[in-house]
């Protein structure tokens, strides 16, 4: 079994994946796929230093590295793609919902809180206990080169890489990166192990088809957006999070509890040994709002200072 500690892992095969421990906030994993003189990678990570050096300890496997010739993004958050900008050269591919939501929004907003935390109270101290590890200053947003819907087929030298639109469920354009050859599948933040989910998009439908689809799969190795290697055990822990939630939610939203009161109301014991348990105040939300059809999201301001009330150390 594959210990969880930061760095790269060797999955066979020309296969690699970048892990970056404790898996909370900010700190996502990313992987590698060589054959011959190709590689791809998936994903880049926060911020311009950590970014770079993954990079090296890529390098210092295989030439192929050095250049890299694809990246994948498999969702717009920063955490997957604040580095892009690093991996100069490469085409990048990534959903085209993703590639919207990147072009509406960067670093700059996240850079500008982590200046003004201190004058933010609570959820300013919040703030930078998740994101006070990251440097967001220098980072420049490079979108992708290309983009698809539904599925794209990509080749790394002989090695075949399917993409698989899933999305929306954590964001609006998340995707799977499956190596059927490889039995291996990098899943963005499809899957968080050890840790709370986040539901930014949704419908949690979604999410639990996209669980689904990993489960069918012929895979054996698992490498998620956050969080240790994982099996199929992994992902069916995950779905039944999300079924427990949404039925936990819905009964508060039928007895005519807010958002808010049902997030504090709900009894995460099962989960007590997953970090971020904070996160239930997004994921409720979320699902308030499909309950009641209104599309409009509740406000960041607002999840943020109701996640710092419950993340009090």
């Amino acid at each position: 079994m594959t210990t969880y500690k930061k760095g790269v892992h060797d999955l066979g095969n020309g296969l690699w994946a970048y892990l970056q421990p404790d898996g909370g906030w900010g700190w996502s994993n990313a992987g590698l796929v060589v054959d011959g003189d190709q590689s791809l990678l998936v994903d880049t990570l926060f911020d311009l230093e950590l970014t770079g050096e993954m990079l090296a300890a890529m390098r210092d496997l295989t030439p192929a590295a050095a250049s890299i010739d694809t990246l994948v993004n498999t969702h717009s958050n920063g955490d997957h793609t604040f580095g892009n900008e690093l991996v100069s050269g490469a085409r990048i591919v990534a959903s085209q919902a993703c590639a919207e939501e990147m072009a509406a929004g960067g670093p700059d907003r996240l850079l500008q809180l982590q200046q003004q935390s201190s004058e933010m109270g609570e959820v300013g101290d919040y703030l930078q206990r998740i994101f006070g590890h990251f440097n967001f200053a220098g980072v420049h947003l490079t979108p992708p080169t290309e983009t698809f819907s539904k599925e794209a087929t990509l080749e790394v030298g002989d090695k075949e890489v399917r993409l698989i639109e899933v999305g929306p469920a954590h964001t609006r354009g998340d995707i799977l990166v499956h190596l059927p050859e490889e039995r291996t599948v990098f899943t963005g933040d499809i899957l968080f192990i050890e840790g709370h989910p986040i539901i930014w998009a949704g419908p949690v439908e979604n999410w639990l088809r996209a669980c689904d689809r990993i489960v069918e799969m012929d895979v054996d190795s698992i490498v998620p957006g956050h969080g240790p290697l994982t099996d199929k055990d992994g992902v069916r822990a995950l779905r039944g999070y999300f079924e427990y939630i949404a039925r936990e939610a819905r009964k508060r939203y039928d007895a005519g509890l807010s958002a808010s009161e049902a997030a504090n109301d709900i009894a995460l014991d099962d989960y007590s040994s997953w970090g971020d348990a904070e996160r239930i105040v997004i994921n409720v939300h979320s699902l308030y709002r499909e309950f009641s059809g209104d599309p409009t999201p509740t406000s960041q301001a607002v999840l943020f200072a109701e996640m710092a009330k419950l993340a009090k150390p």
